[in-house]
Protein backbone atom coordinates (compact mmCIF):
# COMPACT_ATOMS: atom_id res chain seq x y z
CA UNK A 1 0.00 0.00 0.00
CA UNK A 2 1.66 3.80 -1.39
CA UNK A 3 1.65 6.45 1.29
CA UNK A 4 -1.19 8.12 -0.78
CA UNK A 5 -3.31 5.30 -0.60
CA UNK A 6 -2.56 4.62 2.98
CA UNK A 7 -3.73 8.24 3.79
CA UNK A 8 -6.81 7.54 1.98
CA UNK A 9 -7.74 4.88 3.64
CA UNK A 10 -7.27 6.24 7.24
CA UNK A 11 -8.93 9.63 6.19
CA UNK A 12 -11.95 7.54 5.05
CA UNK A 13 -11.96 5.74 8.43
CA UNK A 14 -12.10 8.86 10.95
CA UNK A 15 -14.47 10.54 8.59
CA UNK A 16 -16.53 7.78 8.65
CA UNK A 17 -15.97 7.22 12.41
CA UNK A 18 -16.34 11.14 13.80
CA UNK A 19 -17.78 12.72 10.69
CA UNK A 20 -17.13 16.72 10.80
CA UNK A 21 -14.59 16.45 13.46
CA UNK A 22 -12.25 14.27 10.96
CA UNK A 23 -12.77 16.35 8.48
CA UNK A 24 -11.70 19.19 10.54
CA UNK A 25 -8.72 17.52 11.89
CA UNK A 26 -7.28 15.94 8.85
CA UNK A 27 -8.11 19.84 7.11
CA UNK A 28 -5.76 20.37 9.96
CA UNK A 29 -3.24 18.43 8.64
CA UNK A 30 -3.45 19.23 5.41
CA UNK A 31 -3.11 22.85 5.06
CA UNK A 32 0.58 22.09 7.51
CA UNK A 33 3.27 19.97 6.22
CA UNK A 34 1.73 16.88 6.50
CA UNK A 35 1.32 14.29 3.98
CA UNK A 36 -2.59 14.34 3.63
CA UNK A 37 -3.71 15.53 0.89
CA UNK A 38 -7.40 17.32 0.20
CA UNK A 39 -7.96 15.54 -2.59
CA UNK A 40 -7.73 11.82 -0.13
CA UNK A 41 -10.25 13.64 2.18
CA UNK A 42 -13.08 15.92 0.77
CA UNK A 43 -13.87 13.62 -2.32
CA UNK A 44 -14.83 10.86 0.36
CA UNK A 45 -16.55 13.80 2.50
CA UNK A 46 -18.70 14.41 -0.64
CA UNK A 47 -19.70 10.75 -0.86
CA UNK A 48 -20.88 10.86 2.60
CA UNK A 49 -23.19 13.90 1.60
CA UNK A 50 -24.11 11.71 -1.20
CA UNK A 51 -25.54 8.88 1.65
CA UNK A 52 -26.81 12.13 3.46
CA UNK A 53 -24.39 10.92 6.49
CA UNK A 54 -22.39 14.79 5.62
CA UNK A 55 -24.24 17.83 5.07
CA UNK A 56 -22.28 19.62 1.38
CA UNK A 57 -22.28 23.07 3.66
CA UNK A 58 -21.11 21.55 6.97
CA UNK A 59 -18.26 19.28 5.28
CA UNK A 60 -17.14 22.14 3.30
CA UNK A 61 -17.45 24.80 6.50
CA UNK A 62 -15.61 22.38 8.60
CA UNK A 63 -12.92 21.95 6.18
CA UNK A 64 -12.36 25.30 5.68
CA UNK A 65 -12.04 25.69 9.07
CA UNK A 66 -9.25 23.08 9.02
CA UNK A 67 -7.80 24.57 6.54
CA UNK A 68 -7.35 27.81 8.37
CA UNK A 69 -5.99 26.64 11.27
CA UNK A 70 -3.44 24.74 10.27
CA UNK A 71 -2.68 27.51 8.12
CA UNK A 72 -2.65 29.75 10.62
CA UNK A 73 -0.29 27.14 12.90
CA UNK A 74 2.11 27.34 10.10
CA UNK A 75 1.94 30.56 9.88
CA UNK A 76 2.77 31.07 13.32
CA UNK A 77 5.60 28.70 12.42
CA UNK A 78 7.38 30.81 10.24
CA UNK A 79 6.07 33.84 11.69
CA UNK A 80 8.18 33.19 15.09
CA UNK A 81 10.68 30.52 14.26
CA UNK A 82 11.35 30.67 10.68
CA UNK A 83 12.87 33.80 10.14
CA UNK A 84 15.55 32.91 13.46
CA UNK A 85 16.05 29.80 11.80
CA UNK A 86 17.04 30.95 8.17
CA UNK A 87 19.55 33.54 10.08
CA UNK A 88 21.00 30.90 11.39
CA UNK A 89 21.00 27.74 9.60
CA UNK A 90 20.16 29.11 6.18
CA UNK A 91 23.76 28.54 4.75
CA UNK A 92 23.15 24.86 4.85
CA UNK A 93 19.95 25.55 2.37
CA UNK A 94 21.78 28.31 0.47
CA UNK A 95 19.49 31.09 2.24
CA UNK A 96 20.70 34.16 2.76
CA UNK A 97 19.54 37.30 4.25
CA UNK A 98 19.09 38.67 0.38
CA UNK A 99 16.42 35.86 0.13
CA UNK A 100 14.70 37.00 3.52
CA UNK A 101 14.63 40.45 2.23
CA UNK A 102 13.39 39.23 -1.77
CA UNK A 103 10.73 37.06 0.62
CA UNK A 104 9.56 40.16 2.37
CA UNK A 105 9.14 42.51 -0.57
CA UNK A 106 7.27 39.63 -2.89
CA UNK A 107 4.59 39.16 0.27
CA UNK A 108 4.04 42.80 0.38
CA UNK A 109 3.25 43.26 -3.04
CA UNK A 110 1.55 39.75 -3.91
CA UNK A 111 1.35 38.06 -0.61
CA UNK A 112 -2.70 37.87 -0.94
CA UNK A 113 -3.31 37.00 -4.12
CA UNK A 114 -0.35 34.15 -3.82
CA UNK A 115 -1.64 32.66 -0.71
CA UNK A 116 -5.12 32.21 -2.47
CA UNK A 117 -3.82 31.09 -5.64
CA UNK A 118 -1.43 28.54 -3.72
CA UNK A 119 -4.84 26.71 -2.32
CA UNK A 120 -5.29 25.42 -5.38
CA UNK A 121 -1.95 24.21 -6.47
CA UNK A 122 -0.65 20.59 -4.64
CA UNK A 123 2.72 20.64 -2.16
CA UNK A 124 2.35 24.10 -2.65
CA UNK A 125 -1.00 24.41 -0.40
CA UNK A 126 1.13 22.92 2.33
CA UNK A 127 4.11 24.75 2.10
CA UNK A 128 2.46 28.44 1.60
CA UNK A 129 1.94 29.58 5.04
CA UNK A 130 5.54 29.62 6.01
CA UNK A 131 7.08 31.84 3.83
CA UNK A 132 3.94 34.14 4.61
CA UNK A 133 4.62 34.39 8.10
CA UNK A 134 8.18 35.21 7.84
CA UNK A 135 7.50 37.46 5.30
CA UNK A 136 5.24 39.68 7.96
CA UNK A 137 2.27 39.13 5.91
CA UNK A 138 -0.78 41.07 8.01
CA UNK A 139 -2.80 38.49 9.48
CA UNK A 140 -6.33 39.77 8.41
CA UNK A 141 -5.70 39.79 4.29
CA UNK A 142 -3.68 36.00 5.05
CA UNK A 143 -6.46 34.47 7.19
CA UNK A 144 -9.53 36.13 4.29
CA UNK A 145 -7.14 34.75 1.27
CA UNK A 146 -6.82 31.19 3.10
CA UNK A 147 -10.39 30.69 3.60
CA UNK A 148 -11.46 32.04 0.24
CA UNK A 149 -8.99 30.05 -2.20
CA UNK A 150 -9.22 26.61 0.43
CA UNK A 151 -13.27 26.95 0.75
CA UNK A 152 -13.73 26.96 -2.93
CA UNK A 153 -11.10 24.36 -3.59
CA UNK A 154 -12.87 22.34 -0.82
CA UNK A 155 -16.06 22.91 -1.85
CA UNK A 156 -14.64 21.70 -5.18
CA UNK A 157 -13.89 18.50 -4.12
CA UNK A 158 -16.74 18.23 -2.30
CA UNK A 159 -19.15 18.32 -5.28
CA UNK A 160 -16.43 15.93 -6.89
CA UNK A 161 -17.07 13.14 -4.29
CA UNK A 162 -20.49 13.95 -3.95
CA UNK A 163 -21.13 13.93 -8.23
CA UNK A 164 -19.35 10.64 -8.67
CA UNK A 165 -20.31 8.83 -5.51
CA UNK A 166 -19.45 5.35 -5.26
CA UNK A 167 -16.40 6.39 -7.22
CA UNK A 168 -15.28 9.28 -5.41
CA UNK A 169 -11.69 7.32 -5.48
CA UNK A 170 -11.62 8.03 -9.36
CA UNK A 171 -11.25 11.68 -7.78
CA UNK A 172 -8.25 10.81 -6.05
CA UNK A 173 -6.25 8.55 -8.78
CA UNK A 174 -6.38 10.95 -11.45
CA UNK A 175 -5.38 14.24 -9.51
CA UNK A 176 -2.42 11.95 -8.39
CA UNK A 177 -1.43 12.23 -11.64
CA UNK A 178 -1.58 16.08 -12.03
CA UNK A 179 0.06 16.32 -8.50
CA UNK A 180 3.45 14.52 -9.83
CA UNK A 181 3.47 16.10 -12.77
CA UNK A 182 3.37 19.34 -10.90
CA UNK A 183 5.96 17.77 -8.43
CA UNK A 184 8.20 17.56 -11.01
CA UNK A 185 7.44 21.01 -12.13
CA UNK A 186 8.59 22.35 -9.01
CA UNK A 187 11.46 20.02 -8.38
CA UNK A 188 12.53 21.43 -11.78
CA UNK A 189 12.17 24.95 -10.33
CA UNK A 190 14.15 24.42 -7.09
CA UNK A 191 17.18 23.31 -9.17
CA UNK A 192 16.91 26.42 -10.98
CA UNK A 193 17.15 28.58 -8.50
CA UNK A 194 19.55 26.71 -6.85
CA UNK A 195 21.79 26.94 -9.72
CA UNK A 196 20.93 30.48 -9.84
CA UNK A 197 21.52 31.10 -6.02
CA UNK A 198 24.98 29.25 -6.19
CA UNK A 199 26.24 31.29 -9.49
CA UNK A 200 25.20 34.61 -7.53
CA UNK A 201 26.79 33.40 -4.84
CA UNK A 202 30.03 32.35 -7.26
CA UNK A 203 29.76 36.21 -8.56
CA UNK A 204 29.66 37.57 -5.07
CA UNK A 205 33.35 35.78 -4.18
Amino acid sequence: MGIAEFVAHLGTQIIGGIGYAGVLLLMVAESMVLPVPSEAVMPFAGFLVAEGRLSLTGAVAFATLGSLIGSLLSYALGRFGGRPFVERYGRYLLLDAEDLAWTDRFFRRRGGLTVFVSRFIPVIRHLISLPAGMAGMRLVPFSVFTVVGAGLWNAFLAWCGFALRANWSTVMRYSEVVDVAILVGLLGTVVLLVLRHLRRRRRAS
